[in-house]
């Protein structure tokens, strides 16, 4: 039972890809949410939950994609 070390990089690559959204969307979500008299408000709030969930997709697909590497399904 080897591994496939190009799957795991790749894995690794998303998961490093991750890393950065998860700290930038919480941070624009609390942006959008100091800033309410903005008219802004809305776009940027939507833009930092889309960050959010791009980072938890990420995190998952990269987790999935090592799994996948270290058991070779």
């Amino acid at each position: 039972m080897g591994t496939n070390k190009e799957l795991i990089g790749k894995g690794v690559k998303y998961l490093s890809g991750s890393l950065p959204l998860l700290f930038i969307g919480p941070s624009v979500i609390y942006n959008a949410f100091m800033n309410k008299q903005n008219v802004w408000h809305y776009l940027v709030l939507a833009i930092g939950i889309i960050a959010c969930l791009a980072g938890m997709y990420l995190i998952f697909y990269g987790l999935k994609t090592i799994m996948r590497g270290l058991f070779n399904d």
